[in-house]
C-alpha cells in the first residue's frame, strides 16, 4: 500500500462515481460487523451465516465485494485498453502486483501473530479477492463483453456439472454434504494441514474449486461495469441494473431447486442470486447518490470504502492483537482486552439479552474504525494498493 493524496479519491472527479465507493464501503462495514462480535457466544442470527445450504444477509457480504471488485476493473482499465496504442504490458504488471499484494495481506492475516508455517491457511477472504481479481482482470483484458458473459456462463455451468455429476471417494455424485462433496474432497487433499480450522478441516469456504464460481461473480460485475459505462441515460443504467438484478434473483432462487444456495461451496444457484442482490443494491445507491443527490447520509461509507482495504486488514490485526492483550476478568480469572471491554462497558446491562450486548460491540467496533479512517479521509490520505 502507498500513501496517496489524489483529490480524485477523496473529491470525485469527473465522472467518478460516488454510488460505487458508497456500495464498497457497506461491504467492508458489514464485514467489518459481522467479523467481529462480543465474546458472549450469541449472535443474531443476520450476522451469522446459514448452517449449511440457504443464505443469510451475512452470506451475501463476500460475493457484494467482489462483484464491486468486477465493477472497479472495468471502470478502471477500460478507458485504457480501448485508447489506440495502449501497452497492454503496464497493465498486466499493474494486474499482477495488486494480487500479489492482496494475497500477501491476506498470508499476514492468516498467519499473525505466530506464523506457523506447518499449518498456516493458504486461502482466505484476501486470498480469494487476489486469484479472482488476477483471473477476471486477465480475461477483461483479453476478451469483449459478449466473450466475458460467455466465460461467466461456462464457468457456472461447468461447475455445476462437477458438482452434480464428479463423487469424492466414498461418496455418491451429486452429494453436497459438508463431508462427502467432492469441491470439500479436493480441499482436504490439495491443502491438508493448511485447511480452514473453522470448520473441523473438514472442507474450506473459501478453498480451491470454490474459487471458480467466485471468480464468476467477480466477471458479473466487470459485465455490470460494461453497462455503467454505456452512454445512455442514468435512469436508464438503473432500470437496466434493476431489471438485471430481478431477473437473476428469480433465477437463482428458481437453480436452488438443483444446486442449492450454499455459501461455503460458492454454488452457482448462489452466485446469481447474489448477484442479483448485488445489482439491486448498485442500482438502489446509483439512482440515491448519483442522480438524486442525497449524499450526507453516505459519508461514512464513503470514508470506508476509499481506504478498504487498509481498514480491513488493519481492523483484523487490531481483534487479533486485543486476544492476546492479557487483561483480567471480572471474576478473577485470565482473559483479554477483548473481553474486558465487553465486561466492563456491555455485559452489565445486557446480561438478559447477550446477543444484542455482542451486536453492540461489533458496532462500537465498526464506530472505532470509522472514526480512525476519518482522519486519513480528512487528511486526504488514502492507503492502496
Amino acid at each position: 500500500m502507498d500513501g496517496s493524496n489524489k483529490n480524485e479519491r477523496g473529491g470525485q472527479a469527473a465522472g467518478r462515481l460516488l454510488s460505487l465507493d458508497v456500495f464498497r464501503g457497506l461491504t467492508i462495514a458489514g464485514m467489518i460487523l459481522v467479523n467481529n462480535p462480543g465474546p458472549s457466544g450469541r449472535v443474531y442470527w443476520p450476522l451469522e451465516h446459514a448452517a449449511w445450504h440457504g443464505w443469510t444477509p451475512t452470506d451475501l457480504i463476500f460475493p457484494f465485494f467482489l462483484f464491486i471488485v468486477g465493477v472497479s476493473i472495468t471502470l478502471a482499465f477500460a478507458r485504457r485498453v480501448e485508447q489506440e496504442g495502449s501497452v497492454k504490458r503496464d497493465l498486466y504488471f499493474k494486474v499482477a502486483r495488486r494480487t500479489v499484494l492482496i494475497y500477501a495481506f491476506g498470508f499476514l492475516l492468516a498467519g499473525f501473530p505466530y506464523f506457523d508455517l506447518s499449518t498456516i491457511r493458504l486461502s482466505g477472504v484476501l486470498q480469494r479477492i487476489a486469484v479472482c481479481y488476477f483471473f477476471a482482470a486477465i480475461i477483461f483484458l483479453n476478451t469483449k463483453w459478449r466473450a466475458q458473459l460467455g466465460v461467466t456462463v461456462a464457468l457456472l455451468l461447468a461447475y455445476w456439472g462437477l458438482s452434480e455429476f464428479v463423487a469424492a471417494p466414498g461418496y455418491a455424485a451429486g452429494d453436497l454434504s459438508k463431508e462427502g462433496s467432492v469441491v470439500s474432497f479436493v480441499d482436504r487433499v490439495v491443502l491438508g494441514r493448511h485447511i480452514w480450522k473453522g470448520g473441523g478441516r473438514i472442507y474450506d469456504p473459501e478453498g480451491l474449486l470454490s474459487t471458480i464460481p467466485a471468480i464468476a461473480t467477480t466477471l458479473t460485475g466487470v459485465l455490470a461495469g460494461h453497462w455503467l459505462r454505456q452512454s445512455r441515460e442514468a435512469y436508464e443504467k438503473v432500470a437496466g441494473l434493476f431489471v438485471a438484478g430481478v431477473v437473476c434473483v428469480v433465477v437463482g432462487w428458481a437453480w436452488n431447486a438443483w444446486f442449492p444456495i450454499n455459501k461455503a461451496l460458492w454454488t452457482s444457484s448462489y452466485v446469481v442470486f447474489t448477484t442479483g442482490m448485488a445489482l439491486e443494491l448498485l442500482a438502489f445507491c446509483y439512482w440515491l447518490v448519483d442522480i438524486k443527490k442525497y449524499k450526507r447520509w453516505a459519508l461514512p461509507f464513503v470514508i470506508f470504502g476509499v481506504n478498504a482495504l487498509a481498514v480491513f486488514v488493519l481492523s483484523g490485526l487490531a481483534a487479533r492483537m486485543m486476544n492476546l492483550w492479557k487483561m483480567p476478568r471480572a471474576d478473577g480469572r485470565a482473559g483479554n482486552l477483548q473481553t474486558y471491554i465487553y465486561e466492563h462497558l456491555f455485559a452489565s446491562w445486557a446480561a438478559a439479552t447477550p446477543a444484542f450486548g455482542s451486536f453492540l460491540y461489533a458496532l462500537l467496533y465498526v464506530l472505532v474504525w470509522l472514526g480512525l479512517m476519518a482522519i486519513l479521509y480528512r487528511r486526504r490520505i488514502f492507503l492502496k494498493v
